[in-house]
């Protein structure tokens, strides 16, 4: 009974994990890096996409087919040359599509539909890690934490290759785990347990770069543990044995992507992130250990909705710290199970202390990228729940937590809480603010990710607009030697239009780059520059409103009439509006 009981609990962690995780799975919009996601996983590349070309926005859907007959090696010249991440997610996305296809409007589901199912992979996994490491309640408990874990759910409804490594990491703990106790328990090393810990350590080198973080961090976890428990000399001497082979193995296996890495490291796509601050990476590390355990409704919210979500957050994370601490202090002074909490928490350190090295030498703050904590998360939750498990008066303890959890989850899966960079369902909201005058979405472009910024946006304002077909989108490259944006811009020809709101998105220029006054389809469409409507949510976007065949003054006066409505529009939603 005591059995079917715990197998039981262990049944219902994952089913309340997969239904926290395909829940709503379509209800938030896709955003810049879903939509890379969805061109690689799709088959195709950026040449396949219109750019330079006005393009119906009813169309905007017929981007996102599947292309069939695409090979492993072609995604992988594709993500090579076009992107700055690993092939394998991409190769084992277009074969998940592929036995979907056709996709049809479900489409966006399906596309988040297995990172989820990777998402809920990561739930049993983390059980076999907690109970070789502690005992079957901490196993169990592990489990019920990941599976209602606020930061899990949101990786796990992204489009993205965060679960994967994820789940990749947390196996490779279990080897790890696996590996210190056949040494300490046993005096010795099975070849078939390494063996496993070097091909996963392959698979999660090529599916995302920031594995080799884990990897490292686990052969001075491995090192460290040898020498500070004093091992016999014979057994040190086979641990490095196994140490050069395994690495050696990782590293032959590596070497076709490795011209293709130091490619990567060239590359200008990671020139967004911030420099740091003496002291920023500490708090915002802090700030991320926080939503790893709580997530209530802060960003974009009302000051007051603000401040006690804050409150709320605070005191319930010192709560559980204060819980886990206890927990903790425990286990290192239990003689069965401290070695394993050394492990997890050298792992852990050494994972955080990479961070700070690369934050400081490269001068990229990562430490304000929640999802980059995926790397030592898996590490982070076991110890969270071995703690809780091991705390005083536990059982109530876990209930608080659980439910904590599951409210956080729910923020999360109704988008109020992780939203999505550039919010690209408040961007159309905006761009919808006349639903009778036809609508036209150009985007700038100088780097590949902001047409995959463009597109997040079309695919927002499409379904707003009720498949208008004088509604149009289009790509201008802003850095082509031939033809100027402005002047590229010009020559697009919207014909049926009396009125048009053209909305400019032009990553990089200031509000004062916008030209006052802009002319459409060989100057027969003047449109006069609307200056409330100028918003910037890390790019600025601006409303023009043009008149076919109308005089500067006509245009200026409509714009004046215009402008004083949208004033009072702008009151009522200001909520919907203040980025």
């Amino acid at each position: 009974m005591t059995n079917s009981r715990h197998y039981l609990g262990l049944v219902g962690a994952i089913a309340l994990g997969a239904i926290l995780r395909f829940w709503h799975l379509d209800l938030k919009p896709l955003w810049m890096d879903e939509v890379i996601t969805a061109i690689f996983s799709l088959g195709k590349n950026y040449h396949d996409l219109p750019l330079d070309v006005l393009f119906p926005l009813e169309r905007v859907q017929e981007i996102f087919t599947f292309h069939p007959g695409v090979s492993c090696s072609q995604i992988a010249t594709n993500v090579d040359t076009q992107s700055t991440h690993p092939p394998l997610f991409f190769c084992a996305m277009y074969r998940w599509l592929s036995w979907m296809t056709p996709l049809g409007t479900e489409w966006v589901t399906k596309l988040r539909s297995l990172p989820a199912l990777l998402g809920v992979a990561i739930i049993p996994a983390i059980y076999c890690l907690n109970r070789i490491a502690f005992s079957q309640s901490s196993g169990i408990i592990a489990a019920l934490v990941m599976a209602t874990s606020p930061f899990a759910v949101y990786l796990s409804q992204e489009a993205r290759h965060y679960t994967a490594p994820m789940l990749l990491i947390t196996l490779s703990l279990l080897g790890l785990i696996q590996i210190q106790r056949d040494i300490f328990e046993r005096s010795r090393l099975r070849f078939w347990v390494w063996l496993s810990w070097t091909v996963v350590n392959i698979l999660g080198f090529y599916v995302h770069y920031f594995f080799v973080l884990a990897l490292i961090s686990e052969i001075a976890t491995l090192i460290f543990i040898a020498y500070r428990y004093q091992l016999h000399i014979a057994i040190i001497k086979k641990i490095w044995l196994f140490l050069l082979l395994s690495l050696t193995t990782i590293g032959i296996s590596f070497l076709p992507w490795l011209f293709v890495i130091f490619n990567h490291a060239q590359r200008t796509e990671t020139n967004w992130l911030p420099t740091p601050s003496y002291i920023s990476p500490l708090y915002q590390t802090l700030i991320n250990w926080v939503l790893m355990l709580i997530n209530f409704p802060v960003e974009k919210q009302p000051l007051p909705v603000a401040i006690i979500s804050v409150l709320i957050m605070v005191s319930f994370s010192i709560w559980a710290g204060i819980k886990v601490f206890q927990g903790l202090d425990f286990l290192l002074s239990n003689n069965k199970n401290n070695i394993s909490t050394i492990t997890l928490l050298t792992f852990t350190i050494g994972v955080v202390s990479e961070f700070f090295i690369i934050i400081y030498i490269s001068q990229k703050d990562i430490s304000v990228v929640p999802r980059y904590h995926f790397v030592y998360y898996p590490s982070f939750c076991a110890l969270l729940a071995a703690g809780i498990n091991y705390t005083r008066k536990s059982q109530k303890s876990i209930l608080v937590f659980l439910t904590i959890s599951i409210i956080s989850c729910i923020f999360v899966i109704f988008n109020f809480a992780f939203q999505k960079p550039f919010l690209p369902d408040k961007v159309a909201q905006n761009m919808n603010l006349d639903p009778t005058i036809p609508t036209m979405l150009v985007t700038g472009y100088g780097s590949y990710q902001d047409v995959a910024l463009g597109l997040s946006f079309a695919l927002a304002l499409e379904p707003l607009r009720n498949a208008d077909k004088s509604d149009h989108f289009a790509f201008i490259n802003q850095n082509s030697p031939v033809i100027p944006f402005w002047q590229k811009l010009a020559q697009f020809s919207v014909k049926d239009v009396s009125q048009l709101n053209l909305w400019i998105v032009a990553p990089g220029l200031r509000r004062r780059d916008y030209q006052p006054q802009v002319k459409l389809s060989n100057e027969q469409i003047i449109c006069n520059i609307d200056p409330t409507q100028h918003y910037r949510i890390g790019i600025p976007y601006q409303l023009y409103r043009c008149i076919v065949g109308g005089s500067g003054s006509a245009t200026s006066a409509a714009l004046s009439t215009s402008s004083l409505t949208n004033r009072r529009q702008k009151a009522e939603v200001k909520s919907l509006t203040m980025y």
